[in-house]
């Protein structure tokens, strides 16, 4: 693992390998997340319309990413991290869905294809949550 990370985040047990990823995708939510409260407003825009606060669905998604992202930083919170990583994935391709959609009803052909294809690109995230979560 890298020197310049704390040795409480190296899991020395672990493929190294694994464990960088690990970390890569810990670093990913927190970024993705931190986003959310930074920038809210490309989120709250695709937010479905039937979720009925988009701004606290936009913040509290935040919340969870930054949280999952935290928790799989540090070898023995990772599973639950992975937990959390999954559910959240899961429960915001909602937006992801919608950002599509909104692309076909009036987007530029970059914007169709682009949202089209990041869709099914959420399956490994999720998977590779999941296998955090097993250990």
């Amino acid at each position: 693992m890298s020197p310049t990370l704390p040795s409480r985040l190296v899991d020395h047990s672990a493929d190294p390998e694994f464990d960088r990823s690990r970390i890569r995708f810990a670093a990913m939510l927190i970024g993705i997340g931190t986003l959310h409260f930074v920038a809210p407003r490309p989120f709250e825009r695709i937010v479905p319309g039937w979720i009925p606060n988009a701004r606290a669905a936009v913040l509290w998604s935040g919340v969870a990413e930054v949280g999952a992202g935290a928790l799989i930083a540090v070898p023995r919170t990772a599973r639950i991290g992975g937990w959390l990583a999954a559910a959240t994935i899961v429960s915001v391709y909602p937006a992801n869905i919608q950002m599509s959609v909104d692309a076909w009803r009036g987007g530029s052909t970059a914007a169709k294809v682009a949202t089209t294809v990041r869709l099914p690109m959420q399956l490994p995230m999720v998977a590779r949550a999941l296998r955090l979560a097993r250990g």
